[in-house]
């Protein structure tokens, strides 16, 4: 039997769940504006506590990573990502959730073959393409701006 692109689509279809996007689409708005409220409440507990706005960012921030990293450990996050799905995605903890995931799954293999190798995986091309638009842009923007 051949398959044709009509055929495939109409297999496909038949086979994919239904969406359910009237309920994933508001819990994912409210589970990543909980996480972003928490951030801000992070970074107006830290300012209180007589931080400048640089240091209060940068403790949030950080305080933001260790709780996801630890909640991925603990097996909370892919819990929750279950039921808000994008919404755990905000960036800062959706990165450290995929860097701890990758870390926790190859601990089985040793710290060197699996951690150390597998770490990156996900984050690698993150911090590559990161770094490289930084270099592109600062380059364009030196270029416009004189320096």
């Amino acid at each position: 039997m051949r398959i044709t692109p009509e055929i495939y689509s109409k297999m496909s279809d038949n086979a994919s769940p239904p969406s359910r996007s009237k309920v994933n689409i508001p819990a994912a708005f409210i589970v990543g504006g909980f996480i972003c409220v928490i951030g801000q409440f992070l970074m107006t507990a830290y300012k209180n506590m007589g931080m400048d706005s640089t240091s209060a960012g940068a403790w949030t921030s950080i305080t933001l990573v260790a709780a996801s990293s630890l909640c991925t450990g603990m097996g909370w996050y892919q819990k929750l990502a279950k039921h808000a799905g994008a919404g755990t995605l905000v960036p800062i903890t959706g990165f450290s959730n995929a860097v701890t995931s990758a870390a926790v799954e190859s601990s089985t293999e040793g710290y060197v073959t699996g951690v150390g190798t597998k770490i990156f995986t996900i984050a690698g091309p993150v911090i590559l393409y990161g770094c490289t638009a930084s270099v592109i842009y600062g380059v364009v923007y030196y270029l416009f701006n004189g320096g």
